[in-house]
């Protein structure tokens, strides 16, 4: 890809070598459970007394959980090697496009895009989803409308699945960014409703889909990224496809157990996820990801 020359989103938050405090959940706990401690006196008992602890420690120069900061993870700076300092620069690039792409692409609609933040981590990190450790791979979370990555993912996609290369590692990044524009699109709100009235199965069915649009989406940035400011090289639209193949479900299910079973895919099949990134980056056009209506 080239990409060295191109402006670098402001969107990425750099949290590689930082340590999650270990209170960082404690106010995500307690905003899941205040309904429940508003209700009871007990609760908002806990709650006023919470409170004038936290606040009178405050006020008197008292730190109630020394050596933890308010933004969950440790503060101190961390030197990156060259070649980490080379992949943040790479992921604010082609953030920055993707960016630009979907300004575009909805602004032509009418609808405001709000540009999410990437937030690179090492390890686990805290969102507004939970708690989560590198083990999940990249994910979106529609609570703060933000993506999380650990860049230790790319050398696990190059050398456990045999997809290396610096369009597939855009591909993952464009992907997440899919799922934030049906975050917009409010596709997100439609499936998670659908999922909680139907079947394990049925919500499987339509988590598929839901991937299999953010695929779509991702091949529309590349087909965008590639013919309005050329930044693809021959070859890279392979590296794509061959992640997407990669980490399909059903090679995935395959290589952990042996066997293959269709009905709990939660991303679709290898077959699948390569057919709709290309028909987005055949047609550039949003219109093709209508992955509810099977077309």
């Amino acid at each position: 890809m080239r990409w060295e020359d191109k402006r670098k989103s402001s969107n990425v938050e750099d949290r590689r070598g930082q340590q999650v405090a270990a209170g960082a959940g404690i106010g995500a706990l307690l905003f899941r459970f205040l309904p429940f401690l508003i209700r009871s006196k007990l609760g908002r008992t806990l709650l006023i007394v919470g409170a004038v602890v936290f606040f009178g420690s405050r006020f008197l120069g008292v730190d109630v959980a020394p050596g933890l900061s308010s933004g969950g993870g440790s503060q101190q700076p961390v030197q990156l090697t060259e070649e980490q300092q080379r992949m943040g620069d790479f992921v604010a690039v082609i953030l920055a496009d993707t960016e630009q792409t979907w300004h575009d692409i909805l602004g032509q609609q009418g609808i405001t895009y709000r540009e999410p933040k990437l937030i690179l981590f090492t390890s686990q990190v805290n969102s507004a989803c939970g708690m989560a450790s590198a083990a999940v791979g990249p994910f979106y979370c529609p609570g703060d409308e933000q993506v999380y990555i650990d860049l230790s993912f790319y050398e696990d996609l190059k050398n456990r699945h045999g997809a290396p290369g610096d369009f597939a590692q855009a591909y993952v990044i464009a992907h997440e960014i899919g799922h934030h524009v049906q975050n917009i699109l409010g596709t997100s709100e439609k499936v998670h409703r659908v999922q909680q009235m139907g079947s394990k199965v049925e919500g499987n069915k339509m988590s598929v889909k839901l991937e299999l649009q953010a695929d779509c989406y991702a091949g529309v940035w590349g087909y965008h990224a590639n013919t309005e400011r050329h930044m693809l090289d021959s070859g890279d639209l392979n590296e794509a496809l061959v992640a997407a193949s990669a980490i399909g479900d059903d090679r995935l299910q395959k290589q952990a157990t042996g066997r293959v079973t269709p009905d709990s895919f939660t991303h679709g099949s290898s077959e699948q996820r390569v057919a709709w990134f290309k028909r987005g980056f055949e047609s550039g056009d949003i219109s093709q990801c209508d992955t509810f209506s099977g077309g």
